[in-house]
Order: structure tokens, then sequence, then C-alpha cells
């Protein structure tokens, strides 16, 4: 049986002394809090600091972080910190003294270095601030005390963490700016937010987050060097190499070792192998909305700024794992360019589809006689589907690379071998055609019986379609730099075929 307190008769010397027990036991159960006044005026000198109550700070702060929050970049991360540190300040306490944190500001300061702007860190207010506390007499009143401090902690944690993940994931996330971009890219999440506060050295966890790969501190150096970008003036030579840096600082870097490497604005396929090309060639992709290179790097001008609107046919970045290769390919032609293309070559020529051994299915049964379909319909390419059979004149060549994703791209051989010998190769309709594809089967399979399979295959007369399986799946790499180091440390500059670069450096002008 529950008994209320109220129902049990108890004598007064008893009650008075639980009454008494309970009051002394009550306050030992709240964390107890750092003198927060007196370590700041510790470390400044400043006496208006010695009235400060650590209780009444902790209640502003919890009033001004309340009504601030929702302008820090990452308010909830910053919620859960305090409040379990029921809300006394961190960095305040841990570095403020000996001016930890104003060389933690330096570091911020110095942002320029990596391309970015110090403003998007709050340098001005942070060193303002901190200006104002080691002043005897820029503060007025106890309650400006208050705030300036409050403040201070607030901007310090909002700048610090951001800088900290600008240098380790990037300031801006690809995925949410570019329609076509596929590949897996790591963001900051709580355990990076929170390593700025589990740190035992500010200044020693902001040098360490310093990207420290060969490339980087190469782009870097050109950077402070203002090295100037053939073909262009110190402003857009800057621009290139900043954007770059920023690609750089993305978490995509491939970590296999053995992979396939394209470099869309490069026209460029590599094998690597122990982080050494061990065979290259050139590759023709996807055509691009910047083709004659007449865009500026100024600025991406569209209405809707939440992701750009790529031109149809460009070549999608991504990462997969190449599976296997289809020899004597047969080519399953996209809705897009049996519309654009294919029907309208049949309207004009009625032996067209016959001379390309293309046939023409409805509802996945073959039409025999395709004369008789009205080509000049509007909706003919999306009515029927389409497929060139393999031959010496399949639009795929005599083998094709094949990977999962979304965009239906892959790699492919092609028998129109003219636009490898020009510089512009953005010519396809976004799958990326190569110019030795018996040489990348060679280095992807290695000797044996697969691969003199695939010889017999592409060097017979057959035409029946042959899927072999790799051995080991190879990752692929479609990436678009414009600007990087290469094996003998020389830095190579690429036009914005697609106007990637536009469309970053606009996202991070507007983030800072």
């Amino acid at each position: 049986m529950k008994l209320l307190f109220s129902q049990i008769k108890l004598p007064k010397a008893v009650l008075l002394l639980s009454v008494c027990l309970t009051l002394f036991i009550l306050p030992s159960c709240k964390k107890s809090h750092s003198e927060i006044g007196q370590i700041v005026f510790k470390e400044t000198k400043n006496k208006i600091f010695k009235d400060i109550e650590t209780d009444v700070f902790i209640e502003r702060f919890k009033e001004s972080f309340n009504q601030q929050k929702n302008k820090y970049k990452n308010p909830k991360f910053l919620a859960a910190l305090y409040e379990s540190n029921d809300f006394e300040p961190i960095l305040l306490m841990r570095d403020l003294p000996n001016q930890k944190l104003s060389k933690a500001v330096d570091i911020l300061s110095d942002a320029h270095a990596h391309g970015l702007n110090p403003k998007s860190f709050s340098v001005g207010r942070l060193n303002e601030l901190l200006n104002k506390i080691y002043k005897k007499r820029a503060i007025k009143s106890i309650d400006e005390a208050y705030q300036v401090l409050i403040d201070l902690e607030l901007t310090a944690a909002n700048s610090i963490t951001n800088y900290s993940n600008a240098l380790q994931f990037g300031v801006v996330s690809p995925r949410r700016i570019y329609a076509q971009y596929y590949t897996e890219t790591k963001r900051p999440d709580s355990a990076s937010f929170m390593s700025v506060f589990k740190t035992k050295d500010l200044d020693l966890f902001l040098d360490s987050i310093q990207p420290k790969g060969k490339e980087y501190l190469t782009l870097q150096k050109a950077l402070k060097d203002n090295i100037q970008v053939p073909g262009t003036n110190k402003e857009e030579s800057e621009r290139v190499l900043i954007v770059n840096l920023e690609r750089l600082r993305w978490k995509n870097a491939p970590t296999e070792k053995k992979y396939v490497w394209v470099n869309i604005p490069d026209f460029r396929l590599d094998v690597i192998e122990n982080g050494r090309s061990v065979l290259n060639m050139k590759v023709c992709v996807g055509e691009g909305r910047n083709q004659d290179y007449t865009d500026k790097l100024i600025e991406y001008d569209e209405n809707d700024l939440k992701k750009d609107r790529p031109f149809n046919r460009e070549t999608p970045q991504l990462k997969s794992l190449i599976h296997s290769v289809q020899v004597n390919p047969v080519w399953n032609i996209p809705e897009s360019i049996a519309t654009n293309e294919i029907s309208k070559f049949a309207a004009s020529d009625p032996y067209y589809l016959s001379n390309h051994n293309i046939d023409v299915f409805l509802d996945g049964q073959l039409i025999e006689d395709t004369e008789t379909i009205d080509w000049s319909s509007v909706d003919a390419g999306k009515t029927y589907t389409f497929k060139q059979r393999p031959g010496a004149d399949n639009a795929l060549g005599k083998i094709k690379f094949l990977f999962n994703n979304q965009s239906s791209v892959y790699l492919h051989d092609t028998p129109s071998k003219e636009p490898f010998n020009q510089s512009m190769r953005a010519v396809s309709h976004g799958c990326v055609r190569v110019e030795k594809p018996l040489e990348l089967a060679t280095a992807l399979f290695g000797e044996g019986a697969k691969l003199e399979k695939i010889k017999s295959g592409m060097e017979g007369k057959r035409t029946t379609a042959e899927d072999i399986a790799l051995p080991n799946k190879i990752p692929v790499y479609l990436t678009y730099f414009t600007c990087w180091v290469d094996e003998q440390g020389v830095i190579q500059f690429r036009k914005d075929v697609y106007g990637l670069d536009i469309v970053l450096y606009t996202y991070l002008q507007k983030m800072s």
C-alpha cells in the first residue's frame, strides 16, 4: 500500500531534519559551474568581469542562444552541445586563457590562403569582440559585459566549426548544386562538428585540418603567387584556382589501388594503379552548354539558383564499378536520340533504318516493315523503341564497358575515329568514347581466357553480342577538374566546357 507523506505522523524534530537534508542535497545534484567571471578577469585583467555571476550568465546565455540560433549554420548541433554542457561557455573557458582563442581567429583570418573569404567566418566580428574584452574602458556596463561574452562564445563556436567543416569537407555540397552529380561525397556530421570542442589544443587542431595532399598544396602556392592561367586575366586565374581547391576539399577522392579516371574537361582517361597512370588515352565526352567557351567565370545567372541546368548531353559526374563488357554490343537507342535524330532521319530517308542495322519495336514486338510507319509524327520517337544490331557501323563500336548508374552512360568503342584528332572532344550524346578500347580491356582483365575471348570477338566478323564479366569489379570515376597537378608536378589548366566552374564559383560567392 502507498501512503502519502501527509498521512505519516512524524516527530517535529525528524521533519525539520528531513527538510534540512533536502535543502543540502538538492544543490549538490546540480552541475557545479566554472567561475566564468573570474576566469575572464584573470585573462583580460578587465575588472568589470569580476561582477559576472555564473548563474545569471547561464540564464542570459540560454535566452540569447534561443533568440539567435536561426542565424547559425548548425543550430541543432550547437543546441545539443550547450544543453549537454548546462549552457556553460566552452570556448571561453578553454581557449580564452593564454590567448588561444585569439590565435585561432588569426588562423581563420588567413582563410584566403585556401581561396576562402575570411568574412565567411565572421573574422571582423570576432576581432571586434576580442578587442572589447581586453580594453578596460570599452565595455560600459555589466549588462554589456554579459552580452559581449555571450556573443564571443556563440560567434566563435559557429565560425570555427564552419571553418573546420570547410577545410575538411568543402564549403558547398556538390550534390546540392549540380544536377548531374552522382559521386558519393561525405559531408559533415555530428562527429566532425564536435571535434572542435573535443580537442585539447584548438590551434593544433586547426593546423591539423590543413589539406596536405601535394596537389592541394601546389594549387595553394599558385594562388598565393598569383599564377596566371594562359589566356585569362589575373582575376579569372584566381577564380579557376579557387573552384578547383574547393573540389579537392570534397571527400570523394579515390581510395582504391586501381581505378579508371576520366576527367571530362581534359577529354582523357587514365587507368591508375598504386597512384600512377599505367594507361592513358583520349576520350570523347558529351556535348556541353559552354562548347565555344564564351561564358566567362563570373556568375551563374539562372533565375532559380537551386541547381544548375545542364545541357541534356553532358556527361555526368559519377563513381561506379565496371562489372562487365559487351563485345559486339547492341545499342539500345535512348528516347531523346530516337525523337531528335533517328525518327527524323527515317522520315527523310526510307532506307535509313535498314542501312544502319536499326530494328524498330512496338510494345516489345519487332516491326518487320518500318516503311509503313509515319516517321514525321511528332511522337514517333516515343511510341517506338530502337536497337542497332552489332556490326562494323554500330555507334558503340566493337565493345562497351558497363557500370551501374542512373544516367545510362558507359564507356565504349566507336567506328568514328576522327573526333579523337580534335582538341574539342565534347561531341557525344553523354557516353564516353574511348580511343584505345582493346588496351583498356587488357588493363582491366589482364592476360587470360577472358581477354582472348574479347580479342577474338572484336577482331572477328561475328555479329552476336556477348557479355563477359570482370573477375574483379574496377571503380570508375567520371570527374570534372579544370585545374590540377600532373605526375611531373606541373599545373595543368583546361577550359570550362560545361560551365561548371561558373556554377561553383557563384555558390561560393553567395555563401560568403
